[in-house]
Formats: structure tokens, C-alpha cells, sequence
């Protein structure tokens, strides 16, 4: 517990300082040298109509691979470091933790776009966005890249923020780690597009799994944050778009946090978007009771502070009391 706390407080402060290493970057790298590899092994099948049943093969592959990598050192590294010392053992915990969160950068590259558009205009609040989205950013006008931070900050709360927190109160730094490498995976190879469809299929599939009951657990713990938050949030708005709209995604769990932040300030999100030159028609999520505005991403980044706050303190009070039961059962 006390590295738990000592994660979530370092991540808060420290963030990720470029040039530190982390884990996710060593993992990102894993997947990319196995996605080449196993992509150009598959398109030299001789036989065309079994490419894509071979690229959903590796791709299962690559995904045990990975996990079993990422999982794997993890826990040679957490053991060693508690062989040696249990005070080593904490530090080293502490440090996986905090790696698996990402509070604070999502803060921080998510206001890099308020600064950017505030400060030097439209083409660099699209060049700021677009370090954080996987849609294009050049045909974004300035409410476009507005309402892309917005998304990207509301979806992460529970990707980047909840879902690791809630893993890493289940099974520590490990099961912290393995989220991880799924998320990554996710990220880097579930695209629906001629190159990914099939090889990442597998990868999609298991973070929709992963994710599906985090991502309900974070839209909860959001719609409570409203109560907190005074006048600029909405808490009945929140209850109500999250009711109609957490379904309005091809995800069946990106709407669940989208649908609570766009209640919750009184915007409409999502829509249609453009990814690698093709425009993909998308719902749309909430309503649009005001325009969007700059100081949108700023609230949104409030309410998955608050949010992120909030999920900590329960999971501590959770483990605790669990922790409790099982030792009073046991010294009976």
C-alpha cells in the first residue's frame, strides 16, 4: 500500500521527464520490432487468401509475447529489488507504480494545447493536438482542436489514469505492467485499416476486455467528481448523457468517460473525424447546451484530477479493509 500511494503521489508531481526511462517506451519499442517482423513474414504467404488469417495468428502471438515480456521482467525486477532490501523493494515498486500512471502528462500535454492555441495560434494548437490523438489535425479548425483535447483527456482518464490505479490495487506492479503493454499494443496496432485490421485484431480485442469494466468504474467515479466541482459542471448533465450516449462509440468503452465530461460541461463531442485521409462518421456525444471553448480543456482536466483523487482514496479504503478481513480470517 505504501508504494501504491508513493505511485500515485510521484506521478502526480513528477509526471514523465524527457529522457527518464520508462517502461512503456521499452514495451512500445518490443511491439514495433514484432510487428515488423511478423507483418513482413505474413505478406510473404504464398498464398493470398491466407494473409489475413496468418496476420490474426501473429498478432495473437505478438500480444502473449508481449505480455509475457512485459509481466515477466517486471516481476524478476521487483523480486530482485526485494531480495536485496525491502526497503529497495518498496522504492522499486514506488517507481513502477507512478511509471504505470499518467496523470500528470496527460495534464500537461493536454494544456500544451490550450497554451498553444491561446498563445501562437490555430497551426500550433493542431501541432500540440496532434502529439496526443491518433486522428489527422491539419484540417482541425480552432473548436476542432478544442474538442480533440477534450476527448483525449476525458478517454484517458480511464485508460491512462483509473484502469492502471485499479490493476495495480489488484496485483501490483506486475498486473500494472501487463495493463500497460495492452494499452501500448492497443494504441500502436488496433487501427481498422488495411494494414492493422487483422494483425491487431487480437490486441483490440483484449484491451476492449480489459478496459470494459474500468472504463464503467471511471464514468461513476466522474459523475461523483461533478458534485465537487461547483457551477461549471453539471452533475444531472452528466447522469444524463452518460445514460443516452456511453454507447456512442464503435468502443464499447471510449463513450463511457466521453459521455460524463461532455454532460458534465454542457458540450457537444466525437462526431465525424478524420483518420489517415479517410473521414470516419462517428456519433456524436452530448449536447450542444454551449459552445466549446478554450477553457473547456482546462475543466476537463479538473475532472479527471478530481476523478483520479478520488479513485485512489477508495482503492486504499478497499485494500485496507479486504486486507483486514483476510487477516482477522486467517488468525482465527
Amino acid at each position: 500500500m505504501t508504494a501504491f500511494l508513493a505511485g500515485f503521489i510521484l506521478d502526480l508531481f513528477v509526471g514523465d521527464p524527457i529522457g527518464f526511462p520508462h517502461p512503456v517506451r521499452w514495451i512500445g519499442s518490443l511491439i514495433s520490432n514484432l510487428t515488423d517482423l511478423f507483418l513482413s513474414n505474413a505478406e510473404r504467404t504464398l498464398e493470398p487468401e491466407k494473409i489475413n488469417k496468418r496476420k490474426r495468428r501473429l498478432g495473437l502471438i505478438m500480444v502473449i509475447i508481449v505480455i509475457t515480456v512485459s509481466a515477466g521482467i517486471c516481476f524478476s525486477i521487483v523480486h530482485i529489488a526485494y531480495t536485496l532490501n525491502s526497503i529497495l523493494g518498496v522504492i522499486v515498486e514506488s517507481v513502477i507504480t507512478y511509471q504505470c500512471i499518467a496523470t500528470k502528462s496527460l495534464y500537461t500535454e493536454s494544456m500544451k494545447v490550450q497554451k498553444a492555441l491561446k498563445s501562437d495560434g490555430l497551426d500550433a494548437g493542431r501541432k500540440a493536438v496532434s502529439m496526443i490523438v491518433g486522428r489527422d489535425t491539419a484540417c482541425l479548425d480552432e473548436k476542432g482542436v478544442i474538442k480533440a483535447a477534450v476527448e483525449t483527456v476525458a478517454e484517458n482518464t480511464s485508460d491512462g489514469i483509473i484502469a492502471p490505479l485499479i490493476y495495480l490495487a489488484i496485483g501490483g506492479p506486475v498486473l500494472g505492467i501487463a495493463y500497460k503493454a495492452i494499452n501500448t499494443m492497443d494504441s500502436m496496432v488496433g487501427y481498422k485499416n488495411d494494414k492493422y485490421m487483422d494483425f491487431g485484431r487480437a490486441a483490440a480485442k483484449l484491451d476492449d476486455v480489459v478496459n470494459f469494466i474500468p472504463a464503467r468504474i471511471s464514468a461513476v467515479l466522474m459523475i461523483i467528481s461533478c458534485i465537487f466541482l461547483g457551477k461549471d459542471y453539471s452533475f444531472s448533465g452528466a447522469c444524463r448523457i452518460f445514460k443516452r450516449d456511453r454507447f456512442n462509440h464503435s468502443s464499447p468503452n471510449s463513450a463511457q468517460t466521453e459521455s460524463v465530461c461532455a454532460g458534465a460541461l454542457g458540450v457537444r463531442l466525437a462526431g465525424p473525424a478524420s483518420y489517415f485521409g479517410k473521414i470516419v462518421d462517428k456519433k456524436f456525444i452530448g449536447d450542444p447546451v454551449r459552445s466549446i471553448e478554450l477553457d473547456d480543456i482546462k475543466r476537463a482536466n479538473i475532472l479527471m484530477l478530481v476523478t483520479a483523487i478520488i479513485c485512489e482514496v477508495l482503492l486504499i479504503c478497499t485494500v485496507v479493509i479486504f486486507t483486514g478481513i483476510a487477516y482477522s480470517m486467517i488468525s482465527q
